[in-house]
């Protein structure tokens, strides 16, 4: 069979047969996996779902039943199924196996494992710390959160090395994870709506470094809440580099990459001493952005990659589509894409890169405080234009903060609005809000944004 269907259920689960739960992406990675080495598995889904033809597996559409999934010898969930879903909760009280795709990976995988976390600048590290190690021999594959799903990177033969974009949903599902060197960029109150709590939003997060101990490294943020995960790593006997910015590197205890404000410099530590580049040569925008490259340069210096190579990589890396992303020229403004920021912070870090800015915001809030912005809107935004189905709380936020703001609704008003003002200062899409209510996801809102900016005409 290669189509999803619905069957009786008493035909369902045996000890020796894997439940996938999820049949999108990840779960269809699943399928191909076990299929391949002989293990008996059936898919479920709660949601329609369209099956490739080389997946010959039964899949059963509708609500789980834990009365079905508990004759199961394990149960493989995808990380877009809620892990605390009433059916897994009760599942797991049967004592049946409940994991991850990233379990899996880690059980088969024997190589070098690299591994990247964090609420915002996942992907930009992680393709950087892969361009950079490429370079190496025997090279690098990537995969997980970002690229291809981290079990098609077993099927033609194990690469020596692996860098994993980790997500909290992937994370909190995971028990044997064993990364040779891992970083957690931060950790910021975007996802923590899915999780039951913060607290175990970082929980998930700091799962990444369990498996680690003697002849690990794992990087850390500088601030002081993570002092007790780095003691913690550091009795374990894992290395523990701190990045973070600092007035001068080597009066920074602890600091082994980052930004010197001092000098104007990014830098990191390779053979003992300090490299660095003037951040007035990096083409990426945004001191947020500009950390998440010192952390791959620290990768990539830790595994042996040459000075002179990293330093070449910095200097010309023009950044990720949808992320602080300089669009063109037109109707006298340069028009920035940073539709990825689906968070206050992630837009509070690219209003920073900005002296004065025209501010293009809004979208679905998921109950976030927009309040911790109003100083950065006062002192970057010189007006704002507000979409999204619910205005009210951006809307809000500008006249606390004294900014004046239109609510446009539409990227395609908001663009045209834009365009009509004379002040020529640069226009930023960063909606600190996710897509959802009016896009199916952040890419698409970046490309309706980079359509209307299109549509406005010739540069001027």
């Amino acid at each position: 069979m290669n189509t999803a269907i619905d069957m009786d259920t008493r035909q369902l689960g045996t000890p020796d047969t894997v439940a996938i739960i999820g049949m999108g992406r990840t779960g269809c990675s699943l399928a191909r996996f076990l299929m391949r080495r002989g293990v008996r598995c059936v898919g479920f889904d709660e949601r329609d779902a369209k099956i490739p033809a080389d997946i010959s597996i039964r899949v059963q559409i509708g609500p789980l039943e834990p009365a079905v999934l508990t004759r199961f010898g394990k149960v493989v969930v995808s990380p877009g199924i809620a892990w605390n879903h009433p059916a897994l909760q009760r599942v797991r009280k049967a004592k049946v196996p409940v994991v991850g795709d990233l379990d899996l990976f880690a059980e088969h995988y024997k190589g070098t494992l690299i591994a990247v976390t964090g609420t915002n600048g996942k992907t930009t590290a992680v393709t950087m710390i892969a361009t950079l190690l490429e370079t190496l021999p025997e090279g690098i594959e990537k995969g997980g959160n970002i690229g291809m799903p981290m079990l098609d990177l077993l099927e033609s033969g194990a690469p020596e090395r692996v860098v994993l974009e980790l997500s909290s949903f992937q994370l909190e599902r995971s028990r044997i994870i064993h990364p040779k060197w891992a970083a957690l960029l931060n950790i910021q109150p975007d996802h923590a709506d899915a999780h039951t709590s913060p607290e175990e939003y970082a929980a998930a997060k700091f799962r990444l470094f369990e498996g680690q101990g003697e002849g690990d490294t794992a990087l850390l943020p500088g601030e002081a809440a993570f002092d007790a995960l780095a003691a913690q790593l550091r009795g374990r006997g894992v290395w523990v580099g701190r990045f973070g910015v600092t007035e001068q590197a080597a009066e920074a205890s602890g600091l082994i990459a980052g930004i010197e404000t001092g000098s104007g410099k990014m830098f990191w530590r390779q053979n003992d001493t300090f490299q660095r580049v003037h951040l007035a040569d990096m083409p990426i925008r945004g001191r947020h952005q500009q950390l998440n490259l010192a952390v791959a340069a620290q990768a990539a210096a830790d595994f042996g990659v040459h000075a002179s190579i990293i330093v070449e990589a910095m200097t010309t890396f023009q950044g990720l589509e949808h992320r602080l992303q300089l669009l063109r020229q037109a109707s006298g403004h340069a028009w920035y894409n940073d539709s990825k920021a689906t968070n206050p912070d992630a837009a509070k870090a690219a209003l920073e890169s900005f002296d004065r800015v025209i501010w293009i915001c809004g979208g679905l809030l998921k109950g976030l405080d927009l309040t911790p912005l109003q100083p950065v809107l006062r002192r970057h935004v010189e007006r704002a234009f507000v979409i999204g189905e619910d205005g009210a709380p951006f809307l809000k936020a500008l006249a606390a903060a004294d900014v004046p703001a239109t609510y446009a609704r539409t990227i395609d008003r908001a663009v045209m609005m834009a365009s009509d003002d004379r002040s020529s200062l640069p226009v930023l899409l960063s909606p600190a809000a996710a897509s959802m209510d009016q896009f199916s996801n952040y890419a698409a809102r970046g490309a309706a944004f980079a359509d209307a900016i299109d549509g406005l005409g010739v540069p001027a």
